[in-house]
């Protein structure tokens, strides 16, 4: 069993849902070393998140954008937590609606997702800066 384990840093992305996956794996070239095993991506903030979903119709992640900022929405009188920004409360409500982390199936050195399947990041706040994902490959 191998395990390999790196902290990867993704430039900033504006707001919204955002396909990583192209980045995920030029940032791990070990993976082409592994015939069966599993990648997990964690992600290591509280205002972003990570899900897996359709890779090939931009208004699909449209729509996720639309559709969670209608689900949690800014500016409620009931947010304590409001010292940095009206994004930043509803950013953390939709980090733990999404999830911080996929774990995605590898073979024959490759991820092994459906057809139309990528790994999003949902970019939570209107200037969230680098996000640092955390990388954990395990296989033989």
């Amino acid at each position: 069993m191998k395990i390999i384990q790196k902290e990867i840093q993704l430039k900033e992305k504006s707001r919204g849902f955002h396909l990583i996956t192209e980045e995920v794996e030029n940032n791990l070239t070990e993976i082409k070393e592994i015939r069966q095993g599993v990648l997990k991506v964690f992600i290591k903030h509280t205002s972003a998140g990570l899900t897996i979903n359709e890779n090939a119709d931009p208004t699909v992640r449209e729509d996720f954008e639309t559709h969670i900022n209608k689900m949690v929405p800014e500016n409620q009188a009931y947010y304590k937590h409001t010292f940095e920004g009206s994004d930043d409360m509803p950013a953390h409500i939709k980090s733990s609606l999404i999830g911080s982390s996929v774990e995605l199936p590898v073979t024959n050195g490759r991820l092994n997702l459906g057809t139309w399947q990528g790994i999003y990041l949902g970019e939570f706040r209107n200037h969230g800066g680098p996000r640092k994902l955390v990388l954990t490959l395990l296989g033989d």
